[in-house]
């Protein structure tokens, strides 16, 4: 895996001590299991705008589908 060099911004977060104390234990880098989260997080909320944005349109493909076929339907092998 490639590491790329991205700008850094120092944060102030409040997280559950109890938390912070076993990650610590287990030798847990907070900042970048904190950054981890965060990308997942950001990664979810974008797929559900999309989704969101672009769901007349997957209706109506899917409604096209149902009448007219997958395109190309005659030339597939199975």
């Amino acid at each position: 895996m490639t590491h790329v060099a991205t700008r850094k911004r120092a944060t102030n977060l409040s997280l559950s001590a109890d938390l912070v104390d076993a990650a610590k234990q287990l030798d847990i880098n907070v900042s970048e299991a904190c950054e981890r989260g965060l990308s997942a997080e950001v990664t979810r909320a974008r797929e559900q705008k999309w989704l969101a944005e672009n769901r007349a349109e997957l209706l109506a493909w899917n409604d096209w589908i149902d009448k007219n076929g997958m395109p190309y339907d005659e030339f597939r092998q199975i």
